[in-house]
């Protein structure tokens, strides 16, 4: 007879005096990736790669914290790694919609802008001050004059040469005009004209179209002048405009001479100014002078002065945008308008030189944001560009700034099911993420680690400024990490959780006015995060309780046993048994699961039912056919079923049917089975225990109650103090199985008997009874079979008899 497990067995509490401290104030910081060794060295091995494509990948539990562990990490590492230069875009004064980039070293961006803005501000009254000073406009002056003068010249020379020959030129409204003149030098009247010789008539028509082809000539010459006149004075202008500008911006290029960007761009704003001189003198510029100091600046898009070492960027909502920046718009004249000012940063811009953070199921959340992070990757260069401009859905004009040269590492956070899923289902992702850090989720319980883990639980409790712990307290908090592992050997690696909990037993603590967190402050923690999540485990093991649910725990059934089940509810689970039952009857080697053909069974339950089935011919019917047709059923089940964690409760249930022997109903069973009866571990085997124990405590009591599990399943055992008394007390009992025969010996009380070498079982076990009943089956489907056969000729002969006569008739 299998013995009951006793409370060491079933419990691994944490000694106190294992711990040399008595707070936990006392202990040293632990680095929180201890015990993560495969984790922490990809992350080392991915963080050096420089290689193209090495980009990680960090696998685990949403309740690992994967965020403060890695972010911890890459910090540390980041402060020893070169801080990346400044990003900033200037005016492109060849082609205004494709804005170039600047990349500066740290902290000279800032600079920079500032030398322009004091640039602009300096020119915007030293240009001024030139043009409306007594030299400018006496220049100015002197240039008209001159070339009044020449213009005057060429008309007097004109002048004089007419009058050489009696003629006037006359200045009118329309131009000039030519006349003869008197004796006296006055105008001659068209009377005085007529009655002169023909002869000196001819002579004087003669000269004046000679003396008027003259002025013609002159007065065409006179747009030449005026535009000489106009180059003389754009000379002087940009030689005025040169002796405002030449000092701040040699200054500016001796300051700058290492740095080709910054020198091509001064270069670029000193033949801007000259070549728009006129803006700066006319009252009505085609181009007004702000919008040429506007040029002079710089978009400081990303500013790293203040970081140490690379910088490290986390993106919450990687969307498009938020990765590759923006251009934004303001309404002008009710049209959007956009210039390189309006270029704002992305995550990947932040984060170049260094480490961008994202989450990858709020990646693949994000429309094309996948997409976008996969072709920058690849591409090597960070184009910022509308969702709209990148899959050309417009097709508007907008700004094009030229690509900043992308060197960072990006690292995805996420559970393992989406790097599985993105391997099978992206081909480019294992191009591009070479690296995968995937974190352990429960760490080795030894007399080592202990200690390690109390010096995390006190970093723990530092970082997020709680109380210490005791002694007490740190044990307590042990326990529990091992029922989070369900592993009495392990403990749970998921921060969140151990974070949670510190932080409850902090605030009992402060209710009872306590300067450390002891084990009764951990413990109520514990009770009050089971408490809030517990209604429905309380409506569920009401039902139980009123009868609703059937579910018998005294006395013996035939056909009937208690299986147990884990409903999982959120973060909360509970157990709860479960009525199963079962019914035999000859027939032909058919079992039917009842789950499947209602379409409620799993997968997984359909294969128990089936290895069930031929574990039971392996058993009783090895060299015969089975004659049998039984049923398995949950009774009141009305939703799914899955896993095989019932198959040892299943058979035991269709064996008591086939035998008709009572099963003891004061036990529950849970278990997996092998074809050849040997029983398997299952999961959450803490919480059926206890789902079971606390519905015979509400009905009545647990003396003489208890469970059966896979011995396999013992490690995993922490189960809770009220269980553990009663235990204690033998009041309830846990059994370890490690065969199909143990668990009906247990169930039943009959021995179940083994196979002599005939293969017969001892008269008086359960086997026995068994194989006899299977045999009467058989035979009753022999007799069956027979009777139906002999019917069958009768009918025949009756029928032959029949022709016959009725071919005598004929």
């Amino acid at each position: 007879m299998v013995k009951p497990l006793n409370v060491d067995q079933v419990y691994r509490a944490c000694p106190e005096d294992a711990f040399d401290f008595e707070i936990t104030s006392e202990l040293e910081s632990l680095d929180m990736l201890s015990g993560h060794d495969r984790a922490r060295d990809a992350l080392d091995f991915g963080t050096a790669m420089r290689s193209e494509g090495f980009n990680l990948y960090v696998l685990g539990h949403p309740g690992h914290g994967k965020h403060q562990l890695v972010g911890r990490f890459l910090t540390e590492r980041s402060r020893d790694e070169p801080t990346p230069p400044d990003i900033a875009y200037r005016y492109n004064f060849d082609d205004s919609s494709q804005p170039l980039h600047l990349l500066l070293p740290t902290g000279m961006g800032r600079v920079l802008r500032a030398d322009l803005e004091q640039l602009a501000e300096e020119l915007r009254g030293a240009i001024p001050a030139v043009f409306e000073g007594d030299e400018y406009q006496n220049r100015v002056h002197e240039l008209k004059q001159a070339m009044g003068e020449r213009q005057r010249d060429v008309v007097e020379a004109i002048r004089r040469e007419a009058q050489e020959h009696d003629i006037l030129l006359l200045s009118t409204p329309n131009g000039f005009t030519f006349a003869p003149a008197t004796a006296d030098e006055k105008m001659m009247s068209p009377e005085q004209f007529e009655k002169l010789d023909q002869e000196d008539r001819e002579r004087i028509e003669g000269t004046v179209a000679v003396l008027q082809k003259k002025l013609t000539k002159a007065i065409r010459q006179m747009p030449r002048l005026a535009k000489q006149l106009r180059e003389q004075i754009n000379t002087l202008n940009e030689e005025m405009l040169q002796t405002a500008i030449d000092a701040p911006l040699a200054e500016l290029e001796e300051r700058y001479q290492d740095h080709d960007g910054i020198q091509k761009h001064l270069k670029a704003i000193r033949e801007a100014m000259v070549l728009h001189v006129d803006s700066f003198i006319d009252d009505d510029p085609g181009i007004p002078p702000e919008a040429i100091f506007s040029r002079f600046h710089i978009n400081l898009i990303v500013d790293n002065t203040g970081c140490e070492g690379a910088p490290v960027v986390y993106l919450d909502l990687p969307t498009h945008q938020h990765l590759v920046g923006r251009i934004e718009h303001h309404v002008h004249n009710g049209t959007l308008v956009t210039d390189f000012s309006l270029i704002r940063a992305g995550g990947l811009h932040r984060a170049n030189g260094g480490y961008l953070v994202l989450d990858v199921r709020a990646l693949l959340m994000q429309p094309g944001a996948w997409e976008t992070l996969k072709r920058v990757l690849r591409a090597g260069e960070i184009r910022t560009e509308s969702l709209e401009q990148a899959y050309g859905l417009i097709s508007t004009t907008t700004l094009e700034p030229e690509p900043i040269p992308l060197d960072l590492k990006v690292v995805l956070l996420g559970e393992r099911l989406f790097y599985y899923l993105l391997c099978e289902h992206d081909p480019q992702f294992l191009e591009l993420f070479k690296v995968q850090a995937d974190l352990e989720d429960d760490l080795d319980r030894n007399h080592g680690n202990q200690p390690l883990y109390a010096r995390m639980v006190a970093t723990l409790a530092r970082e997020s400024s709680l109380r210490p712990l005791d002694r007490s307290g740190v044990a307590a908090v042990i326990e529990r990490a091992s029922r989070l592992a369900d592993d009495q050997s392990k403990l749970t690696a998921r921060q969140r959780a151990l974070s949670d909990l510190l932080e409850e037993a902090d605030h009992w603590a402060d209710q009872a006015r306590a300067k450390v967190i002891s084990r009764q402050h951990v413990e109520k923690a514990v009770a009050q995060q089971l408490w809030r999540a517990s209604r429905i485990h309380e409506r569920s093991h009401d039902a139980i309780r009123r009868g609703i649910v059937a579910i018998q725990v005294e006395g013996q059934q035939v056909g009937q046993v208690n299986g147990l089940s884990v409903m999982s509810l959120g973060g909360y689970a509970f157990g709860q048994p479960a009525r199963i039952t079962a019914t035999a009857r000859p027939g032909a080697g058919q079992v039917v699961d009842i789950e499947r053909e209602a379409r409620l069974g799993g997968r997984l339950h359909s294969k128990a039912v089936m290895i069930l089935s031929r574990c039971l011919a392996h058993r009783y019917a090895p060299d015969t056919p089975l004659s049998l047709s039984a049923s398995l059923a949950f009774e009141q089940s009305y939703g799914g079923i899955e896993g095989d964690s019932a198959s040892v409760a299943e058979i035991c249930a269709l064996i008591s049917a086939i035998a008709r022997v009572g099963i003891e109903q004061r036990l529950a069973v849970t278990g997996s089975i092998d074809q050849h009866g040997r029983v398997q571990a299952v999961g959450g085997v803490n919480e059926k225990i206890e789902g079971f124990f606390d519905i015979c405590q509400a009905r009545g009591g647990v003396k003489g109650h208890g469970v059966l599990l896979p011995a396999t399943n013992v490690e995993h055992l922490m189960l809770k103090r009220e269980v553990r008394e009663a235990i204690a007390a033998g009041d309830f009992h846990v059994y370890a199985v490690e065969h199909l025969d143990e668990a009906l010996q247990l169930l039943t009380g009959m021995t179940p008997g083994e196979r002599d070498e005939e293969g017969h079982y001892p008269a008086d076990s359960i086997n026995a009874r068994v194989v006899e009943r299977l045999e009467a089956f058989h035979q009753a489907v022999k007799k069956a079979q027979g009777s139906d056969k002999g019917k069958g000729n009768d009918s025949r002969e009756t029928a032959n008899d029949g022709n016959e006569e009725s071919g005598n008739d004929d």
